[in-house]
């Protein structure tokens, strides 16, 4: 059965950093486009980021040029640094492959900009 465990997250102020990570318990998993999510609270979930084999990245406009969403295939990982970070980014972290697929949510990683 496919997880995915999410670690990285935290509180930080206004302007500040955090690197999320994803460990994937898949040795298939170099073959998947890659997504991170986020779910505010009062909110519908909504993807970030993603990541193809050939590492070619996409974002959605709200975080492009701050999150860099990255791979290690040879550790199963995918990363997400955040640049910048606003209030507005406030939300639960998830992982999963971009389509999501329900059955690999896994608990995710909670991020609370605030200062």
């Amino acid at each position: 059965q496919v997880q995915f465990v999410e670690s990285g997250g935290g509180l930080v102020q206004p302007g500040g950093s955090l690197r999320l990570s994803c460990a994937a318990s898949e040795s298939t998993f170099s073959t998947w486009v890659m997504g991170w999510y986020r779910q505010a609270p009062g909110k519908l979930r909504e993807w970030v980021a993603a990541i193809n084999n050939d590492g070619s990245t996409d974002y959605v406009d709200s975080v492009r040029g701050r999150f860099t969403i990255s791979r290690d295939n040879a550790k199963n990982t995918v990363n997400l640094q955040m640049n910048s970070l606003r209030p507005e980014d406030t939300a639960d972290y998830y992982c999963n492959t971009r389509p999501a697929r329900y059955s690999y949510w896994g608990q995710g990683t909670q991020v609370t900009v605030s200062s």
